[in-house]
C-alpha cells in the first residue's frame, strides 16, 4: 500500500471520531442510552453511551480507503459490526451477561466463517503447532476472552480508549516488523480511531464508550492479534498478543483468582480491579489512568524488544516482567481475599467511568 493513502486514511480515523462523536452523543441521548451513577461505578453524573459507534465509523471508512475490497477486512468488519450492535443494545436496553456471551461468541463465529482462524503458531523449540479441528474454538474462546478483558478494563473516562490505542499502536509495530503490513496499517487505524474519539472521553467524560466501544475494540484487537502475531517466526509469538494486551488479560486473571480465593463466582463482579485499586490508594482519576498507561507501554515495549532477542535473553526478559507484575499485583492488592463482598447493586458491570 502507498504511504500517502495511508496517511488519507489514518487522519479520516482519527478526524470521523474527532467530528462525529458530538452527534453521537445527541443520538445517545435522544435514545435513552445513557449511563446513571450507582453501585462500583465513579462517575457521579448521568453521561450519554454509545461513543463507541464514532470509533467503529472511523475505523471502518478509513479502513476501506485502504484496501476496499480485501476479503480480510470484511470478515473483520461483519464480526465487528455483530459486537457493536451486542453492545448498543446493552448500553440501550441492558441484556444479561448470557445474552452478551452468546452475541460475543456470534461475532467470533463470523471471522471463523470468513477464514480468520488461528490455524497454527510458532513451536518455541522449532517448527509448527498445527490446531486442525482445534483452530475454531481456539479462535472464538481466544476473541470472546480479550472482547471481555477489555470490557472489564473499561471503569475510568478515558482508559479504555487509552488502552487500546497503545496496544493497537503496538501491534501495528510488531506486525510490521514480522512482514505482516496490512495488518500493521488496520492496527494504526484502529489506534487513530481511539485517539479521536480520547479529547471527548477523558476525564472528565462527555461521552462514555459503553459496551458498544469497549466490546468492539476488544474484538478487533484480538482479531488483529489472531491474524498478525501468533503466526510470526519469532519463537514467542504466543507470548505477544499477551503482552500486548497485558493490562486488560491480567485484570481479568487477577479477577478470576481473586473470586476463587474468595470461593465466590468467577462472573461475580466487586470493586477491586486494577482502576479502583488505584484510586483507594489516594491516585486522582487522571493519576490512575495515566499510571495504567504507563504500564501498558511498558508491556507493550517489551513486546517489540522481544521480537528483537535471542531466545535465551528473551526469557530473561518474561521472567523479569512476570515477577514485576505479579509484585505490582500484590502491592497494590489484587490478590487480597480480605475485602469486602459488593452489594448486589453494584454487581452490574460497568461502562467508562463505572
Amino acid at each position: 500500500m502507498e504511504l500517502p493513502s495511508l496517511t488519507v486514511a489514518f487522519f479520516t480515523a482519527l478526524g470521523i471520531p474527532l467530528v462525529l462523536t458530538p452527534f453521537v452523543k445527541r443520538l445517545a441521548v435522544l435514545a435513552g442510552a445513557v449511563d446513571r451513577p450507582g453501585g462500583r461505578k465513579v462517575h457521579r453524573v448521568s453521561v450519554p453511551s454509545w461513543g463507541g459507534l464514532g470509533i467503529f465509523l472511523g475505523f471502518a471508512a478509513a479502513s476501506l480507503l485502504v484496501v476496499p475490497h480485501n476479503h480480510q477486512l470484511t470478515g473483520l468488519l461483519a464480526g465487528g459490526f455483530v459486537v457493536l450492535l451486542v453492545g448498543m443494545i446493552d448500553d440501550w436496553r441492558g441484556i444479561s451477561p448470557w445474552a452478551k456471551l452468546a452475541g460475543q461468541i456470534a461475532a467470533a463465529s463470523v471471522l471463523v466463517a470468513w477464514g480468520i482462524r488461528v490455524d497454527f503458531v510458532t513451536n518455541p523449540l522449532g517448527g509448527m503447532i498445527y490446531l486442525g479441528s482445534f483452530s475454531i474454538p481456539v479462535t472464538i474462546l481466544w476473541v470472546v476472552a480479550i472482547t471481555n478483558a477489555l470490557n472489564l478494563v473499561d471503569g475510568l473516562d478515558g482508559l479504555a480508549a487509552g488502552v487500546a490505542a497503545i496496544s493497537a499502536g503496538t501491534v501495528a509495530v510488531v506486525s510490521f516488523g514480522e512482514g505482516e503490513p496490512l495488518v500493521a496499517a488496520f492496527a494504526l487505524l484502529l489506534a487513530a480511531a481511539c485517539l479521536g474519539f480520547l479529547p471527548h472521553n477523558f476525564h472528565p467524560a462527555k461521552i462514555f464508550m459503553g459496551d458498544t466501544g469497549s466490546m468492539f475494540l476488544g474484538f478487533m484487537l484480538a482479531s488483529l492479534a489472531a491474524v498478525g502475531l501468533t503466526k510470526s517466526a519469532t519463537a514467542f509469538s504466543l507470548i505477544l498478543p499477551i503482552l500486548i494486551l497485558g493490562i486488560p488479560i491480567f485484570d481479568m486473571v487477577f479477577a478470576i483468582v481473586r473470586r476463587i480465593l474468595r470461593h465466590r463466582p468467577i462472573f461475580a463482579a466487586d470493586r477491586e480491579h486494577l482502576h479502583h485499586r488505584l484510586l483507594d490508594l489516594g491516585l486522582t482519576h487522571r493519576q490512575s489512568v495515566l499510571v495504567i498507561y504507563g504500564v501498558n507501554l511498558l508491556l507493550g515495549g517489551s513486546a517489540v524488544l522481544l521480537t528483537r532477542l535471542a531466545t535465551d535473553q528473551g526469557m530473561l526478559l518474561l521472567l523479569i516482567v512476570l515477577a514485576g507484575v505479579l509484585a505490582a499485583a500484590n502491592k497494590i492488592g489484587l490478590f487480597s481475599v480480605s475485602s469486602a463482598v459488593p452489594s448486589p447493586a453494584s454487581e452490574k458491570a460497568p461502562s467508562d467511568g463505572a
